[in-house]
């Protein structure tokens, strides 16, 4: 039985490795992921491990490859660059919505993968098209993507509880921590407090967040084409 077990289970790969590792940051968070426990999982020692990562760092670094390697890059707009760019960071966010754990990784490792890199000059091509003055379009680039993948983790509600009955009650207690607060000291978080206790429509979340990014690019392109 237990050699047939051992036939059975996936050779064991990088891709297996890191496919494993998302999985398990997803059902317990981040922190839940190491070198130890992933072997644990796989069924292997820890020293099996070493041959495809030297430690948990480079672990983490395949993670957040794989996930930049799962976007789709859209069709170019050759006559629209603003729609192109949504299309890319709508894109980015596609991929990482299941995935908010994860997401803490990416920002600091865009640039560390080829696929970070294909999608980081995408964006540097549709920020230079939009005629913004060079100096700043990398800096902007990296905000973009940064702040795409920040949707996810930043979503209202994202750590309550999966169960059903277990999320309501948890935002129930919410809204009643942020209505118990005082309205003369935090007027704006009384007011929207079913707002910050639950993300009431996830899909017009991230579709007007994605709109107030492009839509400041273009007001300030357009602010830099003004005639003096």
């Amino acid at each position: 039985m237990a050699a047939g077990a051992k036939k059975d289970r996936p050779r064991l790969s990088r891709d297996v490795l890191v496919t494993a590792a998302i999985a398990l940051a997803d059902a317990e968070g981040l922190e839940a992921v190491t070198v130890r426990r992933l072997a644990q999982l796989q069924g292997v020692a820890p020293t099996a491990l070493y041959w495809h990562f030297r430690d948990k760092e480079q672990l983490l670094d395949g993670m957040a490859e794989h996930l930049f390697t799962e976007v789709v890059l859209p069709e170019a707009r050759p006559d629209d660059w603003a729609g192109e760019l949504r299309d890319v960071l709508a894109a980015v966010v596609a991929v990482v919505r299941p995935h908010p754990e994860v997401a803490r990784l990416m920002p600091t490792r865009v640039l560390a993968s080829p696929a970070g890199l294909r999608l980081t000059d995408r964006a540097l091509g549709l920020l230079r098209a939009a005629g913004l003055p060079a100096g700043p379009i990398g800096g902007i680039g990296l905000f973009l993507l940064s702040s795409s993948v920040a949707m996810v983790a930043a979503e209202p509600g994202r750590r309550l509880p999966k169960d059903p009955q277990e999320r309501e009650d948890a935002v129930r207690v919410k809204h009643a921590s942020f209505m118990a607060l005082p309205p003369r000291d935090f007027p704006a978080v009384v007011a929207f407090a079913d707002q910050l206790s639950d993300c009431v429509d996830p899909d017009d979340y991230y579709a007007f967040n994605l709109d107030l990014l492009v839509t400041g690019i273009e007001r300030t392109a357009a602010r830099l084409h003004e005639p003096a």
